[in-house]
C-alpha cells in the first residue's frame, strides 16, 4: 500500500476507535447499572489526563479533576452503589473527530435525561470538547471538557 493510502486508513481506524472509546464512557455512565466499574472507567483515561468543567456554572458545578485516578473517583461517585441517581441516560449527537497521527481531537453535543434519587427529573444539553492520544496502540480520553448549554426540568 501507498503512504497515503496507510494514512487514510490510521485515520479512519483512529476516529472508529475513539468512537468505540466515547460509546463506552457513555455506557458505564449509564444508570441503572448494577455497579460501577471505577477501574474499569479510569482504563479510559490517559494518566496524566484532565475532566473539567467549562464556563462558569458547570466550573462550579463540576471543578476540573486531574489524572486517571482522581477522574475515575469523581465520576464514579456519581454512580451505583451512590444513590445519586436513579436514572441517568447519555445521548450523542453532532459528531465531529479529527484525527491527527497519534492525536484526536472530538466534539459532541450530548443530551442527558436524568432523574435523580429523590424523583426529580432534568433533560441537559452539553457540549464536550475532548482531546484524546493513542497510547501503545490504545486510543485513551487525555482532556475531557463539559459545558452546560441548557438545562429543563422535566414533568413527573
Amino acid at each position: 500500500m501507498n503512504e497515503a493510502l496507510l494514512q487514510r486508513l490510521a485515520t479512519l481506524e483512529g476516529e472508529s476507535q475513539v468512537r468505540r472509546l466515547m460509546a463506552r464512557y457513555m455506557d458505564l455512565c449509564d444508570v441503572p447499572r448494577a455497579l460501577t466499574q471505577v477501574r474499569e472507567l479510569a482504563e479510559l483515561f490517559s494518566e496524566d489526563a484532565i475532566w473539567e468543567g467549562v464556563g462558569s456554572q458547570t466550573a462550579q458545578t463540576f471543578g476540573q479533576h486531574l489524572g486517571r485516578e482522581a477522574i475515575a473517583a469523581f465520576v464514579g461517585g456519581y454512580l451505583p452503589p451512590s444513590e445519586h441517581f436513579r436514572l441517568n441516560l447519555h445521548y450523542l449527537t453532532s459528531e465531529s473527530i479529527v484525527v491527527d497521527g497519534s492525536t484526536a481531537r472530538g466534539q459532541w453535543i450530548m443530551q442527558q435525561i436524568c432523574t435523580y434519587a429523590e424523583g426529580r427529573s432534568e433533560l441537559f444539553g452539553t457540549r464536550l470538547n475532548i482531546d484524546f492520544r493513542c497510547v501503545d496502540g490504545a486510543w485513551l480520553i487525555a482532556h475531557f471538557r463539559t459545558q452546560r448549554l441548557f438545562n429543563t426540568g422535566l414533568g413527573a
